[in-house]
């Protein structure tokens, strides 16, 4: 009997509870990401978390007098987005900057667009003019640009023109004679070191670099002022919440010093980004969850971790930042000239396999090692040797450890079919940039020509991989590509670009994206108990679109607007007076 009457009492309390709605958002189509629950037609939020999702009369029961009433008028609610693989402060910066953003333009236009550039004030670091986004097919004739960037007004100033890629850059003469890059230096460095800096047969530089040898420039570049980057770090949240993106993995949070990206010896001191997450969280500015990893060495021991270790225990207890574990560089980029990926047939016109960054016996025991601090590893791995050794890496560590952590694989340019199976037999998340599944100058010409036939079949293979049992986590790379994951939603079904369709039968269907980019990314990121569907004692972070996102075609999904992002369940972001609000 007192069993009866406890149970009775603990119903009526939880009634009473949902009885007390901050806020009832109703009349839309909502999608939650939650497979028991994919759709519904309202939700109640109270203290900023989900209360409850259902129908419109049974959320409406649980509003009173003191309870917000929003109209969504048939409009799509869904769980904010989330990308699993970012570097936002510094796309944020780039697009303050003198940004081609990819495009390519004839060498005298695009000479004379830095020249104007310049005079608006917007390419100069000190003296240096630096150009952001630049596109990888200018690195096909680095000889070409040599001959108009070296002469003339060019002799004397340096210029530098930033790889979007993030991993390839090219510098004049001049910038090459300030850092101290000529003949005399490649001759004392180590073959593997040597290939990053392309040079003619006497060993004088063309100007175009890659891996080290780009950190070898970009490192010497003057550094942004705090103010500077600081709006940065405003712009990148902003930004990320316009387009819906309430949640980021930042995938090398403590880099961006004079170190290497690529092959980086991290130290205590090096913090990147951190302090700048730390800054807005104390200003009440950062309305989104950033869960930062951390860059370690590739061939790092056991034994290095313990300065991971310290770098996050400075930041304990900052809101909405998490450590979820670390980032290893396995292997580089695809595009020829750089074909620094790491693949199992070599390059048709090289003849070599790329860089393989890691030590393949020791990878294993590092992810071990990660995994007792309860760390997860997200490696970056583009060539299928790459994406090959980091699952055996993953297998070590499964053999050798009772935890079973969900370390994740970003990019995943080229997977042989072998690999498919595993990733779901490891739980292996599959982090996929797949606005980049496209037959453009990229995958066309900087790479079908010098890859194997049967390896380029299988670039981006996101059917595939699903088919095969992998979750399918979404990610941008921004500023690689756009941070909006409207535009790669669309081009993952499509596949199509200027040149054709890349392998229509690798195309993959909006409903799994949506959830690649909400339930799925939350476990990329190790938040799926608190973030990533509409499900109760959730946060609410939502979002509010202007288009159902279920039936319209491929062209207008792309172009999906999102017109208010919810954090916390309070508004961040409002794209015009477009939700009627009932009080």
């Amino acid at each position: 009997m007192k069993r009866a009457l406890l149970a009775s009492a603990l119903a009526f309390s939880t009634l009473e509870a949902m009885a007390a709605a901050d806020i009832v958002l109703y009349n839309g189509q909502v999608f939650t990401a939650e497979a028991s629950q994919p759709r519904a037609q309202a939700i109640a939020v109270d203290d900023g978390r989900i209360l409850q999702v259902g129908s419109d009369a049974a959320i409406l029961a649980l509003a009173d007098a003191s309870t917000q009433r929003i109209d969504l008028a048939g409009k799509v609610l869904m769980p904010g987005m989330i990308d699993t693989h970012s570097h936002p402060v510094m796309g944020a910066l780039a697009s303050l900057r003198a940004n081609l953003y990819d495009e390519v333009k004839p060498l005298a236009e695009l000479e004379q667009w830095i020249l104007a550039q310049d005079a608006a004030g917007t390419a100069r670091l000190d003296d240096i003019i630096a150009i952001s986004g630049v596109s990888s097919a200018y690195w096909k004739d680095s000889r070409a640009l040599a001959k108009r960037f070296n002469q003339g007004r060019w002799a004397e100033q340096p210029l530098v023109l930033d790889g979007i890629d993030g991993h390839t850059g090219w510098a004049n003469q001049a910038m090459l004679r300030r850092v101290g890059i000529d003949a005399a230096l490649i001759k004392t460095l180590d073959a593997k070191e040597a290939s990053y800096i392309e040079h003619e047969a006497d060993l004088t530089p063309t100007g175009y670099l890659s891996e080290t040898g780009w950190d070898r420039v970009r490192s010497q570049l003057p550094k942004p002022s705090h103010e500077l980057m600081l709006k940065a770090a405003r712009e990148a949240v902003r930004l990320n919440l316009e387009v819906g993106v309430t949640a980021w993995m930042d995938a090398a949070a403590n880099g961006g010093g004079e170190q290497s990206l690529f092959e980086m010896r991290p130290t205590t001191r090096d913090l990147g980004v951190l302090p700048l997450y730390r800054e807005l969280a104390e200003k009440g500015e950062l309305n989104v969850h950033v869960a930062a990893l951390l860059l370690t060495h590739p061939q790092s021991k056991p034994e290095d971790l313990a300065v991971q270790a310290e770098v996050m225990r400075q930041f304990e207890g900052v809101p909405n930042l998490t450590f979820p574990g670390l980032k290893v560089f396995v292997d580089g980029i695809l595009e020829y000239p750089g074909q620094t990926a790491a693949v199992i047939d070599p390059y048709t016109n090289s003849h070599k396999q790329g860089q393989l960054l890691i030590d393949p016996q020791g990878f294993g025991p590092l992810l071990v090692a990660a995994e007792q601090r309860g760390w997860i590893v997200h490696m970056h791995a583009v060539g299928d040797r790459a994406v090959r050794e980091s699952l055996n890496a993953v297998q070590y560590a499964r053999q050798h450890n009772a935890k079973a952590l969900p370390h994740s694989i970003t990019h995943l340019q080229l997977v042989n079919p072998k690999e498919f199976a595993r990733f779901r037999e490891l739980g292996v998340i599959a982090s996929m940039q797949l606005l980049w599944a496209t037959a453009e100058s990229y995958t066309e010409e900087l790479v079908k020509p010098y890859v194997s036939a049967f390896a380029y079949r299988y670039q981006y293979p996101a059917r595939s991989l699903h088919k095969a049992g992998a979750t399918i986590a979404g990610a941008s790379d921004w500023p690689v590509s756009s941070p909006n994951p409207w535009n790669a939603i669309a081009q993952a079904s499509t596949r199509t670009g200027p040149l054709g369709v890349l392998n229509a039968a690798e195309s993959i269907d909006r409903e799994t994206m949506l959830r690649a980019y909400t339930i799925n990314a939350a476990k990329a990121l190790r938040l799926e108990d608190r973030i990533g569907s509409l499900a109760p004692g959730k946060q609410a972070d939502l979002i509010v679109l202007d288009r159902d996102i279920f039936t319209v075609s491929d062209a207008e999904l792309f172009d999906t607007r999102v017109l208010q992002t919810w954090f916390a369940g309070k508004p961040v972001y409002q794209a015009g007076a477009t939700i009627a609000h009932a009080e």
